[in-house]
């Protein structure tokens, strides 16, 4: 679930620029269907998040083309790719406030 401050932006950016597909339950609401899903669970603490919150991630399987293939339809990327030991990772941001991981696993996706 997403808290924007702009949902109908956001929204159309999942649906349009991301291509993911959804079902309209009307008045502007959008499902968005996932095919896949993982949990991670990472201590709270310094230098990290606190207690309680939590991060969406987007997987991909060649980072450098999806955020070439992104950025061509203008989406925004606050910092390069960098390795960070699971994957290799970057952050987009959707609007409405909301920011999101994008990363592509050195491991092999159970899902």
């Amino acid at each position: 679930m997403f808290y924007s401050s702009d949902a109908k932006a956001t929204r159309e950016f999942l649906r349009d620029v991301l291509e993911l597909p959804a079902h309209d339950i009307g008045d502007e609401w959008l499902i968005f269907d996932m095919p896949s899903a993982e949990i991670g669970v990472h201590p709270s603490g310094e230098g990290s998040s606190p207690a309680g919150t939590h991060d969406v991630s987007f997987v991909c399987d060649d980072i450098h083309g999806t955020v070439a293939m992104l950025s061509s339809k203008g989406v925004n990327f606050l910092q390069e790719v960098e390795d960070h030991g699971y994957g290799w990772v970057t952050y987009l941001k959707i609007p409405g406030e909301v920011t999101v991981q994008l990363y592509e696993p050195k491991y092999q996706l159970g899902c």
